[in-house]
C-alpha cells in the first residue's frame, strides 16, 4: 500500500489565497461554465453573514445561489438527502461547501450522490465512485480538518451511531480558497481544538508507515507552524497573518494525510463522535497525547525529527528526549488552551464496546508505528473516562 500511494496521483486543488479572496472566488468557479449552485453551509454562519460577501460575488458573476443551511455539527445521510433534494428540485450544475469540516464533508458527499446512484453506505470505504462530481468547491471557514484538500468526506450513520469515511480522489474539491477573513471572527475554543485536529493530522501522517517525501514536507511544515503559531493565534484571533499561516497549515497537513492514512487517534475521535456526538477536533485534541505516549517507543526516531524541525528542546538532546519534549509541549498546549484531559461524554460501561469499534476501524488498516491491542485500548479508554481516569 505504501508504495501504491508513491505512485498514486491524488489531485491538489488550486489555492486562491489571501485577504478579501473569497469575493474573487466566483471568477474561479465560472470557468466551469455553472449557473446555479447549491451553496452547503450552516445556519450559524449563515446568520452571522459571514456568506454575504461571497453570495453577492457570485451574483455579480452571474452564478445564481441556492443555499442548504441544514447542516449539522457531525452531517448525516438525512442532511445530504436533504441537500440532494433540493440540487436536483432547483435545477443545480454544481456545488460549493462553506463553512467547517461538516459543511465540506456533507458537500462533498451531496455532490457524489448527484452522478452516483447508490446508497452512502455502498460508497463507503476506497474508491467506492464510478462516477467524477458536478463542479463541486470548498471555502473552508475553519484551519482544522483540511477537507478542502482531502479525498476524504465523513458522516454519521444516526441508526448505528456510528462515524465512517468514503474515500476518493473524485471528491478532492476543483479549487478552494484560503481566506483569512473566514476565520478571523473564530472563537478561542474552536480556533484551539481546529488547531489540535490539523495538528494531529500532520503528527499522524508524519509518524505512519505511509510517509513519502512529500507526506513528510507537508507533514513537517505544518507541524511547525501549528506548534509555533497556534496559541499565539488562540490569544490574538484579529491577527490575520496568523490565521493565514494555520490556514495553509490546515491545508497542508490535509495534503499529507490523504496520502497518508491517519491513526488511532482519529479511530478513537471517530468513535466518539459517532456514539456520543463529540466534535471531531476536540476529541482529537483530547486524545492526542495519549496515543502519542502509547506510540512514542515505536515512533521515537520520527516524533524527535517533529520536535527538532519545530524547534524543540535543545541541540544536544537525543532521540527520546526530543521525543518527550515534543508530547509534553502538546500537553502545554491543551492546558494553555482550556482542552480537558478527558471526554465527559465517555461512559465506564461503554468502554469494551466501543474498544472493539476502534479497532475495528484501525486495524490493519491504519499505518500505525505501533499495533494496539484490545486491553491497551482499553486502558487508554479508561484514562479518557472521567469516571475511571481519578483511580488511575
Amino acid at each position: 500500500m505504501k508504495e501504491a500511494t508513491k505512485v498514486l496521483k491524488l489531485p491538489i486543488p488550486p489555492v486562491l489565497k489571501g485577504s478579501g479572496m473569497v469575493r474573487r472566488f466566483p471568477e474561479i468557479m465560472k470557468l466551469t461554465d455553472v449557473t446555479k449552485v447549491l451553496v452547503v453551509t450552516d445556519r450559524p454562519l449563515l446568520s452571522l453573514g459571514l456568506l454575504d460577501p461571497f453570495l453577492c460575488a457570485l451574483e455579480t458573476a452571474g452564478i445564481e445561489p441556492v443555499i442548504f443551511d441544514k447542516v449539522q455539527p457531525n452531517p448525516t445521510f438525512e442532511n445530504v438527502e436533504d441537500g440532494l433534494a433540493l440540487y436536483q428540485k432547483s435545477n443545480c450544475d454544481g456545488v460549493v461547501a462553506f463553512g467547517g469540516g461538516s459543511p465540506i464533508d456533507c458537500g462533498k458527499i451531496i455532490a457524489a450522490k448527484v452522478t452516483n446512484h447508490k446508497s452512502i453506505p455502498k460508497m463507503r470505504g476506497l474508491f467506492k465512485l464510478n462516477h467524477k462530481l458536478p463542479p463541486f468547491f470548498a471555502i473552508p471557514t475553519t484551519s482544522g480538518t483540511g477537507s478542502e484538500a482531502t479525498i476524504c468526506g465523513v458522516i454519521t450513520d444516526v441508526k448505528n451511531h456510528e462515524k465512517f469515511a468514503i474515500n476518493d480522489p473524485k471528491l478532492v474539491p476543483l479549487a478552494t480558497v484560503l481566506d483569512p477573513d473566514l476565520t478571523i471572527g473564530l472563537p478561542p475554543a474552536l480556533t484551539a481544538t481546529t488547531g489540535m485536529d490539523a495538528l494531529t493530522h500532520a503528527i499522524e501522517a508524519y509518524i505512519g508507515k505511509f510517509d513519502t517525501p512529500f507526506v513528510k514536507e507537508k507533514a513537517l511544515a505544518a507541524t511547525d507552524v501549528i506548534i509555533n503559531n497556534l496559541e499565539s493565534c488562540y490569544q490574538n484571533g484579529q491577527d490575520k497573518a496568523l490565521r493565514l499561516n494555520l490556514a495553509q497549515a490546515s491545508f497542508d497537513a490535509g495534503l499529507a494525510f490523504t496520502r497518508a492514512y491517519v491513526g488511532y487517534v482519529h479511530a478513537i475521535a471517530h468513535a466518539m463522535g459517532g456514539y456520543y456526538g463529540v466534535p471531531h477536533g476536540l476529541a482529537n485534541a483530547i486524545v492526542l497525547p495519549y496515543v502519542l505516549e502509547f506510540s512514542r517507543e515505536a515512533a521515537e526516531e520520527k516524533l524527535a525529527e517533529l520536535a527538532y524541525f519545530s524547534g524543540l528542546g535543545e541541540p544536544m538532546d537525543d532521540d527520546s528526549a526530543l521525543s518527550f519534549h515534543f508530547i509534553k509541549k502538546i500537553k502545554s498546549m491543551n492546558e494553555a488552551m482550556g482542552i480537558p484531559r478527558v471526554i465527559e461524554a465517555l461512559k465506564a460501561n461503554d468502554i469494551t464496546f466501543l474498544a472493539k469499534r476502534i479497532l475495528k476501524e484501525a486495524n490493519p488498516t491504519y499505518p500505525v508505528p505501533r499495533i494496539m491491542h484490545f486491553d491497551e485500548c482499553c486502558d487508554i479508554l479508561k484514562q479518557l473516562c472521567p469516571e475511571t481516569a481519578q483511580a488511575l
